[in-house]
């Protein structure tokens, strides 16, 4: 279906919508939406728990209602917006109970991927090598918040990726779409990208040295406190708290 536009290729939105810094050019396709969704949401221009309304969002972009309907369907199945029986599509959001859960099951598969260091292969070893190497060309370039959240989890899947089991991978990567937004938010607070880095190449450097029992302990210590830094960012009480 040929998308529709105003004489600028856009379409005017109010100031008070939430969806009035969206912008998109005239030959937009659904990757394209889905992209510029994404971009709000990891910017912080969108909230979590924000209704995603086909018809808002079809005038704030100028394009048609099918479009944004598919683009809404790419959006839920990567688990950053959320679809259920007569509340529609809206920005997903987390209880405090699912970022213990996710943070309990990432520490099992990571830990467990960098305690295999020795007998992972070397293209396993390589893929850590290069998540971090990527994670700091993000960090000390003019990356977008979406750029790093995703250049940092990278080096996080492939902690996950040392296990070499396909469906320890598949379940890391559920568990990351599961707290992407979460991240990103921390990430915004922090502007640390930097002292992230330094964190994550002492891991590796533990790694090269075989000192994996550290690394491990390390890791799983990094993974509470980011847990911790993501129900403050999200304003969710902590275990045990009000």
């Amino acid at each position: 279906m040929t998308d529709h536009t105003g004489p600028t290729g856009t379409h005017a939105t109010a100031p008070s919508s939430p969806f009035a810094t969206l912008s998109l050019e005239h030959s937009s396709t659904v990757d394209r939406v889905a992209d510029e969704l994404r971009r709000a949401l990891f910017d912080g221009e969108v909230a979590a728990g924000t209704p995603l309304r086909e018809i808002a969002l079809a005038d704030a972009m100028g394009v048609s209602r099918s479009t944004i309907r598919e683009a809404l369907g790419v959006l839920v199945a990567e688990g950053l917006a959320t679809r259920a029986p007569n509340r529609g599509v809206f920005v997903t959001e987390l209880d405090p109970e699912a970022v213990r859960d996710v943070g309990r099951a990432r520490a099992v598969v990571e830990v467990a991927g960098v305690r295999r260091w020795a007998e992972a292969s070397e293209g396993a070893r390589d893929g850590v090598r290069r998540a971090l190497a990527d994670f700091q060309a993000a960090a000390t370039s003019q990356a977008t918040p979406s750029e790093l959240t995703a250049a940092h989890l990278a080096i996080h899947r492939s902690f996950a990726g040392l296990t070499e089991s396909p469906r320890l991978i598949a379940l890391a990567d559920a568990l990351y779409a599961e707290v992407r937004l979460g991240l990103a938010k921390v990430d915004r607070i922090r502007r640390n990208a930097a002292d992230q880095v330094a964190s994550h190449r002492s891991l590796l450097t533990m790694l090269e040295r075989d000192d994996t029992e550290t690394a491990a302990r390390e890791l799983d210590e990094h993974l509470h406190h980011a847990e911790e830094s993501m129900l403050d960012a999200l304003h969710l009480p902590h275990e045990g708290g009000d």
